[in-house]
């Protein structure tokens, strides 16, 4: 097989994408953010109903946000009043699945030093979501309440599009569904109109290659392990 530069730049966009969890507090200029957003919104969508909407935080915006949501977060009252709109994860766990979520977040944990007494510290850890791992720039997306299933799928598509342009110009990115939890929060600091339902965030910026946490590799499954091949290349 022979590969194109073409061919190689796109793989090499892909497959170095990672979840950021540490980043440099280097700007990154808006013209960028707006070229990522455009191209990003090449992607498919039925009847090109093109279902995202984007809110690009930075500076005083961007930390009033992280303030209010990291003080709901370690407020154990506040807390429980706080309730994702929809279910990002299964209901009810079963394998192949939870040996893999297990997996990742010992991985993540154990480069960390955290053990699984540490409560405290898992949860500081988490608390990092809310200030968007410290890159300066934050993003917050939206979808209309009235959009079903085929449009979330059509928002995956963005979303990594938004992830592969980011590193097509040497920036990384942390997809957070964390920040569903807190959607009331989101929606009084942001206005959102209330047809608006919060998808997820993602943190934007330069990693910082000096902190462990980004060394972190996932492992994925080989294509024998989830595809299938039917006719002319029929697995034998």
């Amino acid at each position: 097989m022979i590969s194109s530069p073409a061919q190689q730049a796109v793989d090499a966009a892909i497959t170095s994408r990672r979840s950021i969890r540490a980043f440099l507090p280097t700007p990154v200029a808006r013209e960028d953010i707006a070229a990522i957003l455009e191209v990003a919104s090449r992607a498919p969508s039925g009847t090109n109903t093109q279902p995202w909407k984007a809110y690009v935080l930075t500076g005083s915006a961007r930390d009033a946000l992280c303030a209010s949501i990291t003080a709901a977060y370690r407020d154990p009252d506040l807390n429980r009043r706080h309730q994702e709109e929809y279910a990002y994860y299964p209901r009810e766990w079963k394998s192949p699945y939870i040996d893999r979520r297990r997996k990742v977040g010992w991985d993540l944990y154990s480069l960390l030093g955290l053990t699984r007494d540490n409560k405290e510290g898992m949860a500081a850890q988490h608390a990092r979501n809310f200030n968007f791992f410290d890159a300066p720039v934050g993003m917050i997306f939206t979808i209309d309440r009235i959009m079903e299933q085929g449009s979330w799928l059509d928002y995956g598509m963005f979303l990594q599009n938004v992830m592969i342009a980011a590193r097509a110009r040497g920036l990384d990115t942390c997809p957070q569904a964390a920040f569903t939890q807190f959607h009331s929060i989101i929606a009084q600091q942001l206005a959102l109109p209330d047809n608006e339902m919060v998808v997820c965030g993602m943190a934007l910026g330069v990693a910082d290659p000096s902190r462990i946490e980004n060394s972190l590799v996932t492992e994925r499954e080989p294509v024998a392990g989830f595809a299938t091949f039917i006719g002319e290349f029929a697995d034998r």
